[in-house]
């Protein structure tokens, strides 16, 4: 009897017929130890093969995953199957016959203890811009990354981006400011860009843009397609919108500013939330433009102060008119960030 390079036996010619059945045994437990076995579950693998050697396979039937013994525990084969989080979860729910469980990030940094490398969902959503304070635009919202990506066996950062600071005055302090990034380990996140105000150019880039001023003053472009571009501002006392999941509006009239562009919807929580809604852009008198549904705030007209946008959901922050020249009305500050991850259990 004679074996493979790779320690298979197998019966030559030159063997006996007594041979044989050594021969067929050696080469079935060969198998049980490099073959990946079937079971219909855990406890019927463990019943089984009560002394696993490493690099043993199986696979279990009632969940459709690949093991490996490594030595000391049955893992999951690289890649095969959903990762797997330590830390606290902030809720579970079940759809379409699926559990999961979800943790959600809102301070300004943490850790996400992955102890099982696999497939995990993520919301990576940076911190809003800021609105202009001088006939200005809407701020961006943050950048947004909605994905499903395979996620290593380690400790991953988390930083949750601020969103920007309010703009105030009239001369160069009066454009708005962009926010910050928002990351999950390499998984990274832009700040959404400031809204333009007069006088001081385009809106800023960002995740999303911020939205064009008075004077025809252009939106803000999206980064890393994270976004949308901010609504192109013209010749009306009015702002257009902050970019968000779509493109910000541009103002129609000097009584009715740009709308900020509406976020996006998301189930990652079981439930549906919008986030990263761009800012409004102000008006000289009417209506100034509603902020974006996901959090983005209203812009303002006259002397009022414009809104903040919402905290946690990356949304811009609103347009203000600053109509008086005082320089004492601020715009509306952008909304922070936040990092959602989900997996399967």
């Amino acid at each position: 009897m004679a074996v493979t390079p790779v320690g298979n036996p197998y019966v030559e010619s030159s063997d006996l017929v007594a041979n044989y059945p050594g021969a067929s045994e050696a080469l079935a437990e060969r198998i049980d130890i490099v073959g990946v076995n079937p079971f219909a579950n855990a406890a019927a693998r463990d019943a089984a093969i009560p002394s696993p050697v490493q690099g043993q396979m199986c696979s279990l039937n009632d969940d459709n995953k690949g093991y490996r013994y490594d030595g000391s525990a049955w893992i999951l084969f690289s890649g095969a199957g959903d990762a797997n989080f330590t830390n606290a979860a902030t809720g579970t729910f079940t759809t379409g016959g699926i559990n999961y469980k979800y943790i959600t990030f809102t301070g300004s940094s943490g850790d996400l203890i992955v102890d099982r490398a696999g497939f995990a969902d993520i919301l990576v959503i940076g911190g809003g811009g800021s609105g202009g304070s001088r006939i200005g635009g809407g701020g961006g919202a943050g950048g947004v990354i909605n994905s499903n990506v395979y996620l290593k066996a380690e400790t991953l950062q988390v930083v949750i981006g601020a969103g920007a600071a309010s703009a105030v005055g009239v001369g160069a302090a009066s454009r708005g400011l962009v926010g910050s990034p928002s990351a999950l380990g390499t998984h990274t996140t832009v700040g959404g860009g400031g809204g333009s105000s007069f006088g001081n150019g385009a809106g800023l880039n960002g995740g999303s843009g911020g939205g064009g001023g008075y004077n025809s003053q252009s939106g803000g472009a999206s980064f890393f397609t994270q976004g949308n571009a901010g609504g192109a501002g013209n010749a009306f006392l009015a702002g257009a919108g902050g970019g968000a999941n779509v493109v910000g509006s541009v103002a129609t009239a000097s009584s009715a500013g740009g709308a900020g562009g509406s976020g996006l919807t998301s189930l990652i929580t079981g439930s549906s939330v919008v986030y990263a809604g761009g800012g409004g852009g102000c008006a000289d008198t009417g209506t100034a433009g509603a902020g974006g549904t996901g959090g983005g705030g209203a812009g303002s007209i006259s002397t009022a102060n414009a809104n903040n946008a919402t905290v946690n959901t990356g949304g811009g922050g609103g347009g203000a008119r600053n109509n008086a020249d005082s320089g004492a009305v601020t715009s509306g500050a952008g909304g922070s960030g936040v990092v959602i991850v989900r997996v399967v259990v």
